[in-house]
């Protein structure tokens, strides 16, 4: 069932337009990323869809919610550039927001992993510490819906994967997600389906393997085998399209699941495939296949 749909979003600051006849969806229980370089309006884009701006045109439904009043109630948001009080505790900040939703703030510190820090300064607390006591503000009026926005960068990458476990747990506790990164790691690890947005218009929607899929599904192995080997025997395979030779590294070009087909038909030979890789095209090269330029 779709809890988001975006129609043609449009946003223009003066001459500069923002947003130019944006559209997805998104389904329920799904991480939707929106993936961009910065300055692509991937965060004018949250900010209409979270009710913080104003679209020019377009449409925007959000499971049911007719006004701003309902649009609070079902969805949580994390802003790119949240800040709180230096002096401000944990727990405080946690009870300060529970209370404009009349609840209260519960397990949240536990499913963070911020209890020990709850009697802790905002100012005191790592990036990363930040952007969980983020993540629980965004989630203390029990949404259906979080947006999350550019939410690991400057973190260190111990920290970022950390944040990365807490998003998984999130969205199986039954949260839709909204994720607005930069990262290509960050949005292959996490995110169901992607829209890639460039200078305001949005390229291609897709899962990531999709994504790739569109500008090239081929694989390729690098190996050394232990033994001499026919290569007839790797080009009658039909995932195969391609066997080479690089001094001792074979390298086999093809489709499917090719690594499983080679594997078995070297086995059958006696060879072992040592230092293997598997090379494939990444979400990288599809941004740069579809829009032209790499994702900086």
């Amino acid at each position: 069932m779709k809890v988001i749909e975006v129609t043609n979003l449009h946003k223009r600051y003066g001459t500069h337009v923002a947003v130019d006849d944006v559209s997805f969806s998104v389904a329920e229980g799904e991480i939707f990323g929106i993936l961009g370089p910065n300055g692509a309006g991937k965060t004018t884009t949250v900010e209409c869809l979270s009710g913080l701006r104003e679209p020019d045109r377009g449409t925007i439904k959000i499971a049911g919610a007719d006004d701003r009043d309902s649009l609070k109630r079902i969805m949580g948001v994390q802003l790119q550039s949240a800040e709180l009080p230096e002096k401000l505790k944990v727990w405080e900040a946690l009870d300060l927001y529970a209370s404009f939703y009349g609840r209260t703030s519960g397990d949240l510190l536990e499913r963070v992993g911020l209890t020990e820090k709850r009697d802790t300064y905002f100012g005191k607390l790592s990036g990363g510490q930040k952007q969980r006591l983020s993540i629980a503000l965004a989630l203390v009026g029990g949404p259906r819906i979080a947006v999350l926005d550019e939410l690991t960068t400057g973190l260190d990458p111990q920290a970022r994967r950390d944040t990365w476990e807490l998003i998984e747990q999130v969205r199986n506790d039954g949260v839709t997600i909204v994720l607005v990164t930069h990262f290509m790691e960050e949005a292959e690890r996490l995110c169901d389906r992607l829209a890639l947005i460039d200078a305001g218009r949005v390229v291609a929607t897709d899962t990531p393997s999709g994504l790739v899929a569109m500008v090239d599904d081929e694989q390729r192995l690098r190996f050394r085998p232990s033994g001499p080997f026919s290569e007839e025997i790797l080009r009658a395979l039909p995932e195969v399209t391609e066997v080479s030779r690089s001094g001792e590294q074979v390298v086999v070009t093809g489709t499917g699941n090719l690594p499983h087909a080679v594997t078995l038909a070297l086995a059958a030979e006696g060879v072992i495939p040592t230092d293997l890789r598997i090379e494939q095209a990444t979400l990288d090269d599809a941004f740069l296949a579809l829009t032209g330029r790499k994702l900086a």
